[in-house]
Parts: structure tokens; C-alpha cells; sequence
């Protein structure tokens, strides 16, 4: 556990860093890529000179809405999510699991949020202890027993005692901002359609990589986020609960009803215990890029412990 802390920490250390270089060398590639179609093109010097000029503002543009969105990124889930704070009172049996596992390992309990839904789904969020967070379903309340329930909570807390959440956060803000990027690139086309053939030609030509560059950059970050946090996440409670089999009992159930109607956007989706994809929807192709192993896989790990 102490190992996957450190390389989920080092990977967030690294996606912090390698973002603004790439936005750096994506700025300058375009600078360069639209002066080759200029009639008269400009010297290198003239061009590294509007470079250093734009790059403040993209820096600080990315700076301002990463802030933000570190600063806010538990609102803009739970939005995302339809998730709303689950009242102590009428859920005293949640909180009176999450609270014994917490105290058995001396954990400051996460805030509690539940989504109204009755299929059967969970998630860990946040960066820090003032922001961690274990949203249920309330189908997934309703719907399994005490042990299941607890082994559920118990692999939300590992994600959150592993950092997993805090990579997560940091990947799907990054992702975010790229793909904010592409769609002002993509609407300022239009834009500069109305100028020189030659040079809209480049635009046309730079805003497709930007875009080709944005998928891929989503797909690295899902596979630089190993699907093997999800087997430490169950390995990490059955530590917790000694009980490998709730674990892979409510998993089973889990597998059957994912589907969260809320959730429309595929970065927030990769925080779920299964990712909520409707049956029509998977097939080999999903599976390939799945941020998730089988959950089929999964049990059949736990029930071999």
C-alpha cells in the first residue's frame, strides 16, 4: 500500500509538470505550423517573439482555471453526479460502518453524499482531508446487506488512503482543460475560415492534431492510471473487513445494475467502483480502453483469498 501511495503521488507530480511543457511546445508548434503558409513569413526571431508574448496568457489562463477547478472540483463532481450530502439521521447504518472502519485504522472519516438512483454504484473523490468524499447510490444502500455495504466503503477509503483519487482529480482537471481548449479552437475556425485560404488551411490543419492530440492524451492518462488500483482498492478492504467475500458478493450484485443516469461524462465515470455504462453500450472495443479491469475478474480474485 505504501508503494502504490508513492507512485500515485510521483504520477500526479508528473502530470503536474509534463501539461505546461506540453501546452508550451503545442503553442509554439502553432506559431511556427501558421507562419510556414504566411506569404511572407516571419523570421524565427519574430515568431519565438509572438510566442513568448501569447504564452503568459495561455500559462495563466490554465493556471486560473486549474485553481479553480482544484478549489472546486467536489461541487463540480457532485453536479456532475447529482450527488447531494446523505443526511446522518435517516442513514445512521452507513455512518455507522464508514465510521468503524475508520476508527479500526485511525482515519478521519470522509463526508457522506448519496445519489438518488437504484442502480447500484459508488465512488471515491477529493485531494485532501477537508475534500474527501464516498458517494453512494441509493440503490446500492438499499440493496446490499451490512457486510456488502461495509466492503463497498472499505474499498472507497482504500482508493482515498492510496491517492487514487487525488491522481484521478488532478487527470480528469487536465483532461478537462485540453478539451476546453480543442472546443475554442475549433469554434474560432470559423473565424479564421474568412482570411487567407493558405493560412486557414493551417488553422484547419493545427486545430486536427490539437484535437488527435487531445484524445490521445485521454487515453494515456487512463492507462498511466493502471487499472491495478482497483484490485489494490479490493485487496485494501479486505484488510479492513476481513471479509473477502461481501466484497465479491456485493461486486457480483454491483455488475448487474451500474448504470448511473446522472453521470454523463466518461472522466468522472473512471471514479466509480464500475465504470456506469449501460449493457447496449459495452463491447470489446469499450473493454480495450476500459478504465476498469472485468468485474468479473475481480471476484474471482477475492473469492480466491
Amino acid at each position: 500500500m505504501h508503494t502504490q501511495i508513492r507512485r500515485n503521488n510521483t504520477k500526479s507530480m508528473v502530470l503536474l509538470t509534463m501539461f505546461p511543457l506540453l501546452l508550451i511546445a503545442l503553442t509554439a508548434a502553432f506559431f511556427h505550423i501558421i507562419n510556414l503558409f504566411d506569404e511572407e513569413p516571419a523570421t524565427g526571431t519574430a515568431v519565438n517573439d509572438q510566442i513568448l508574448t501569447t504564452l503568459p496568457v495561455v500559462l495563466g489562463a490554465v493556471i486560473i482555471w486549474f485553481l479553480i477547478a482544484w478549489a472546486g472540483h467536489s461541487k463540480m463532481i457532485q453536479r456532475a453526479t447529482g450527488a447531494k450530502p446523505l443526511e446522518r439521521k435517516e442513514n445512521k447504518r452507513v455512518y455507522n460502518l464508514l465510521e468503524n472502519l475508520c476508527i479500526s485504522r485511525g482515519i478521519t472519516p470522509p463526508k457522506l453524499f448519496i445519489i438518488q438512483d437504484n442502480s447500484l454504484n459508488a465512488f471515491a473523490s477529493g485531494i485532501n482531508e477537508n475534500s474527501f468524499a464516498i458517494t453512494l447510490s441509493q440503490g446500492i444502500i438499499d440493496k446490499l446487506d451490512d457486510d456488502e455495504l461495509e466492503g463497498v466503503i472499505a474499498h472507497e477509503l482504500s482508493h482515498i488512503r492510496n491517492r487514487d483519487v487525488r491522481l484521478l482529480i488532478v487527470s480528469i482537471i487536465f483532461v478537462g482543460i485540453f478539451a476546453f481548449v480543442t472546443e475554442i479552437a475549433l469554434r474560432s475556425l470559423r473565424f479564421s475560415g474568412r482570411g487567407k485560404k493558405g493560412k486557414g488551411g493551417a488553422v484547419v490543419l493545427v486545430i486536427i492534431a490539437l484535437a488527435a492530440l487531445g484524445w490521445l492524451l485521454s487515453t494515456l492518462f487512463r492507462f498511466a492510471i493502471s487499472r491495478k488500483r482497483e484490485y489494490m482498492a479490493d485487496a485494501g478492504a479486505v484488510e479492513l473487513t476481513k471479509n473477502p467475500l461481501a466484497l465479491a458478493n456485493a461486486l457480483e450484485k454491483v455488475s448487474a445494475d451500474p448504470y448511473i443516469e446522472a453521470v454523463k461524462r466518461d472522466d468522472v465515470a473512471q471514479l466509480f467502483i464500475e465504470h456506469p455504462t449501460p449493457k447496449e453500450k459495452k463491447s470489446a472495443l469499450t473493454s480495450i480502453f476500459a478504465t476498469h479491469p472485468p468485474i468479473k475478474k475481480r471476484i474471482e480474485v477475492l473469492r480466491q483469498f
